[in-house]
């Protein structure tokens, strides 16, 4: 039986409700209890880029980190999104040049930067995007270098049936407790394979990510991924994004991280908690306000970060003349 989820934020204009987005979230805390739920978890969706902190959990178990002496900053591009600023392209390139390889090597494809002041910038200059300036390039970054460590081919490395790959489906299925070992993976828009997995599963890969004390030791090292995350807010997103937003607000308390098609995780260590939610029809817009609504509810934001979080909380919808004319808000009760 189909189960209709809820409507989890709403927009309007005016006295009037224009659109509905309806979805589901997950609260669930390190020891794998369910704390709160809205809507179908158990249904099956990519995580796409939302979990690339746990896709990096194959990096720092490697031993690659200390190999190639990366820092908090690297291991922030491995778990980020980036807008492809300048600050962002630079920071991987020099990674790749560090393990000998270059942005040729990396199969994200390229990419026109997402920030527009860096897009413009590059057009007024003459410059061509590379492959540097994908948002999951600092991913493919980690990805090649565990590679280079384990002695396995580089070429190849998107292939699901590379060792980098079925080392990452393993930890996936590890922490998100659902096997995948047979499972057919789709195709992320930057190559990777992407495993649809239930959102209870993907709310429990976080909350071990936020509390990896009953893990095996190697694994215990997810703190610095989490650390890395919140050390450098801007390398996992960029200018004006939530991700940043939020993490350079919180201070350490919470981590956040998108995912394309209203995808959208947090980690909450103080709490022990770990948070899903997905938006049916993949709205950004819903995903971001869904998601820092969940915060505040779970007591999570303290008061100069709810204030940071106001454009999030309220989000104003605006004319062509830059005036408020409706907000895009949570729906009445929820969460409640």
């Amino acid at each position: 039986m189909d189960i209709s989820n809820p409507v989890l934020v709403e927009v309007t204009r005016g006295n009037s409700v224009e659109s509905r987005h309806r979805g589901a979230a997950v609260v669930i805390d390190g020891d794998g209890s369910l704390m709160a739920q809205w809507g179908d978890v158990g249904r099956p969706v990519y995580p796409r880029s939302a979990i690339k902190s746990i896709q990096a959990l194959a990096l720092v178990e490697s031993g690659a980190v200390e190999r190639f002496e990366l820092g908090a900053q690297e291991l922030a591009l491995a778990c980020a999104s980036h807008s492809g600023e300048p600050c962002h392209a630079e920071a991987v390139g020099g990674w790749l040049k560090r393990i000998g390889l270059g942005s040729e090597d990396l199969q994200c494809a390229t990419q026109v930067p997402r920030d527009d002041a860096s897009a413009r910038a590059m057009v007024r200059a003459g410059d061509d995007p590379t492959a540097l300036h994908h948002n999951c390039s600092g991913k493919h970054a980690g990805l090649l270098t565990t590679a280079l460590h384990m002695d396995e081919p580089v070429a190849g490395y998107l292939d699901p049936g590379h060792p980098v790959q079925r080392r990452v489906a393993r930890i996936l299925t590890e922490m998100g407790g659902t096997d995948l070992t047979d499972a057919v993976p789709g195709v992320d828009g930057c190559g990777i394979p992407t495993f649809a997995m239930p959102l209870s599963a993907i709310g429990l890969a976080l909350a071990r990510l936020a509390s990896p004390e009953g893990l095996a030791p190697k694994r215990a090292a997810a703190r610095c991924l989490f650390a890395a995350m919140t050390s450098h807010p801007y390398l996992v997103a960029g200018r004006g994004r939530f991700d940043t937003v939020a993490m350079k607000a919180g201070g350490g308390a919470f981590a956040v991280k998108t995912g394309a098609e209203g995808m959208y995780v947090a980690a909450v260590p103080g709490r022990r908690l770990g948070i899903a939610l997905k938006i049916d029809d993949g709205a950004k817009r819903a995903a971001e306000v869904a998601m820092a609504a969940l915060l505040q509810h779970l007591g999570v934001l303290d008061d100069a970060t709810r204030a940071a979080l106001a454009p999030y909380l309220d989000a104003p919808v605006l004319n062509a003349a830059g005036l408020r004319v409706g907000t895009i808000g949570t729906a009445a009760g929820w969460p409640g």
